[in-house]
């Protein structure tokens, strides 16, 4: 796989054999080739030159990263990350279901009488999408501010790497998730009521009205995360939008991830996406889904496009993007991931692994090493680049790596 833009921004992948060159004399002898449609030019870049450009950013830009200052919030949970036992054999020994399909199997044999399965806690961890982000960020190298319900008055110590790597502003109790980890995917258990102690009132009476205001001034990046399970939080970007914005002076990035908004009713998901709009007024605004988020969200905007194959994935993403009107929307399927922006639009491939030690916080980990590159000024595919390496980084080791850590790892694939 290669990733490819055209010379309208349009992406495209390579064809899987590479045609022999052209004769000397051929007019066509170039690297530019023309699109016959309406004349534009296509450039491929095999994705072995996009791995070693994105490595050599990263490698030249370490040392500046604590130049960049971001601020995440406003989730917070303790994931347990479990595995479904199918079959024990032994105090030690036992099998886990696969996937996500033998486990419902399970449970529809069940239905009208009764059953009973076994989680195995592997590991207790910090949760929620801002801060999964917010450590992987500080993880890379940049000075990182937390601001969510990770406990209150003491953080709970599930989040002590955290509070080690950023600094933490604690405004409630945190919410706790079943993880449950399949070779396909993942269903996550919320208990969500202490979401409900994330407001306007309690941000502004426990961060401080004018620390809230220095933080959006002096922040390269802010990424308010996980709009789905904070029911507050279109109230929150309304108030940022008339109290904070207003007053800022320099023009920075904003990245938005909605979480999986199925459960929420279209009309909570059509206002909030018409407030991420408003932030391109003064923001950089950049909105990341992964795939199937993505066309519940193109739903919303009355999308009738296709739906499957690689192909609607990128034009899903441009056409939310063209709706919304800000710089860039970002879709990462498990395979790949995609951009659409003012540049054009841009794919690349991810280092897949069949068998993930953790999947729980990939997406997260993506939309770190995705802003990470445009806070280095990266085009959108070497952005897209650090994202997938950044989450491929994540997923084999379960751990989130420094910048160099990540160079060195984008230089193997």
């Amino acid at each position: 796989m290669v990733g490819c833009r055209f010379a309208d921004g349009s992406a495209g992948a390579s064809p899987a054999k590479v045609s022999p060159p052209l004769p000397d004399n051929s007019s066509q002898h170039v690297k530019l080739v023309e699109r016959a449609a309406n004349s534009c030019y296509r450039i491929c870049v095999s994705q072995n030159q996009l791995t070693q450009r994105a490595a050599a950013l990263l490698s030249s830009k370490a040392n500046s990263l604590p130049q960049l200052p971001v601020t995440i919030g406003l989730d917070g949970f303790v994931d347990s990350i479990i595995r479904v036992v199918d079959k024990r054999e032994s105090a030690e020994r036992y099998t886990t279901m696969p996937t996500i399909a033998v486990l419902a199997d399970r449970l529809a044999r069940a239905a009208g009488m009764s059953t009973n399965i076994e989680l195995w806690v592997e590991r207790v961890k910090l949760g929620g999408n801002g801060p999964i982000m917010a450590n992987a960020m500080a993880a890379l190298g940049t000075p990182t501010t937390y601001i969510g319900n990770l406990g209150y008055p003491h953080v709970h110590p599930a989040f002590a790497e955290l509070t080690e790597r950023a600094t933490v502003i604690s405004i409630a109790e945190p919410a706790y998730t079943d993880a449950l980890e399949f070779n396909d995917g993942k269903l996550m258990l919320g208990k969500r009521k202490t979401m409900l102690d994330v407001n306007w009132p309690n941000l502004v009476d426990r961060v401080g009205r004018d620390r809230l205001q220095g933080l959006f001034a002096s922040s390269k990046l802010i990424g308010l995360q996980n709009w789905t399970m904070l029911p507050a939080m279109s109230d929150i970007w309304q108030h940022v939008l008339d109290e904070i914005c207003p007053k800022l002076k320099v023009r920075n990035t904003f990245f938005f991830d909605l979480a999986d908004p199925e459960s929420r009713d279209p009309q909570d998901i059509r206002h909030a996406l018409d407030l991420i709009a408003k932030f391109q007024k003064h923001f950089e605004t950049y909105l990341g889904l992964n795939e199937k988020e993505s066309f519940e969200v193109a739903d919303v905007l009355a999308y009738k496009g296709a739906r499957d194959g690689e192909a609607a994935v990128q034009a899903v993403a441009k056409f939310i993007q063209d709706k919304l009107k800000i710089a860039g929307v970002v879709v990462h399927p498990r395979a790949y991931a995609v951009a659409a922006s003012n540049a054009g639009d841009a794919k690349v491939a991810g280092p897949f692994v069949e068998k993930p030690l953790i999947s729980t916080g990939a997406g997260d980990h993506f939309n770190a090493g995705f802003c990470l590159g445009k806070l280095m000024g990266a085009d959108d595919e070497t952005a897209l680049q650090i994202g997938v390496g950044n989450s491929g980084y994540y997923v084999r080791t379960a751990q989130s790596p420094a910048a160099l850590e990540l160079a060195g790892f984008l230089k193997t694939l």
